[in-house]
């Protein structure tokens, strides 16, 4: 009786053991399993950013080791100036702007008209200054993207790049600040071009956009907006040097209405 007690003690000692060994082998296959999933979602997770900033890098490397061609109407050693205006005019609004800032398209919408008949009537003549910071705040090529075809439509002509100017900040066609990156799609660009009689089918216009042709300009168009260092936010809008709008932690705010803005260049204007 006791040696079968003492067998069946060691053979139940015995699968317990067995038991203990499995289940503590499952255990470590899946805590292996685990580590190794979630080292493969972590490196995905990274390879994905990576490949955001990587492309878009990329993009832009390809851009800077393209050729420089500067639009027609403008100047500078890289073409970066953009002065639209009778030349004797006495007065310069230097206007600093993102293609993708909805600030931007605000003020554009309110004060666009005004501006380009102030240019035309000799009042002032406007510089612009581009940047293209929001594709790294809010990700996407789109500013970039609308600033080479802004170029291709400088070099149709001096109105022809206000008018498309005027018509992307527009509500119809200005995106969303949360929404897609539209003007990263050059058919977008070309949609809201045939807005504009002089760039309608224009063949030519349509295929620098398409080529990238002015991406290298626009590339250093944007560097120039970077080294403006007093320049804190978009819109930001200069009569002969100084800053018209209203002072916040954040920036200046534009004037958000036609009256406000003719009654800042007014004052300006007077002294």
């Amino acid at each position: 009786m006791s040696n079968r007690n003492n067998q069946a003690n060691k053979q139940a000692a015995r699968e317990r053991l067995r038991a203990e060994r499995e289940r503590q082998a499952k255990k470590d296959r899946l805590r292996r399993q685990l580590i190794v999933g979630g080292a493969i979602v972590g490196v995905l997770a990274v390879a994905g950013g990576i490949g955001v900033a990587v492309a878009n890098m990329g993009g832009d490397a390809k851009a800077a080791s393209g050729p420089l061609v500067k639009p027609a109407n403008t100047s500078g050693p890289k073409g970066t100036t953009i002065v639209v205006g009778k030349p004797d005019a006495k007065n310069t609004l230097d206007l600093f702007e993102d293609p993708r800032c909805p600030g931007c398209a605000a003020f554009e919408q309110t004060a666009g008209a005004t501006i380009e008949k102030d240019i035309k009537d000799g009042k002032y003549k406007a510089s612009y200054h581009l940047g293209t910071f929001l594709d790294g705040n809010l990700q996407g090529t789109g500013s970039k993207n609308a600033l080479s075809a802004l170029g291709a439509s400088l070099n149709v002509s001096p109105d022809a790049f206000l008018k498309y100017k005027y018509a992307l900040y527009s509500k119809e066609f200005h995106p969303d600040e949360t929404g897609p990156d539209k003007f990263a799609d050059d058919s977008y660009l070309i949609k809201v071009a045939d807005t504009i009689p002089a760039l309608k089918g224009n063949a030519a216009f349509q295929k620098a956009v398409k080529d990238g042709t002015y991406d290298r300009w626009g590339l250093e168009v944007s560097k120039a907006f970077d080294s403006v260092k007093d320049v804190k936010s978009t819109p930001t809008i200069k009569l002969n040097g100084k800053v018209l709008g209203t002072q916040t932690p954040q920036g200046t705010s534009a004037p958000s209405s036609v009256a406000a803005f003719n009654s800042l260049v007014d004052k300006a204007l007077k002294k």
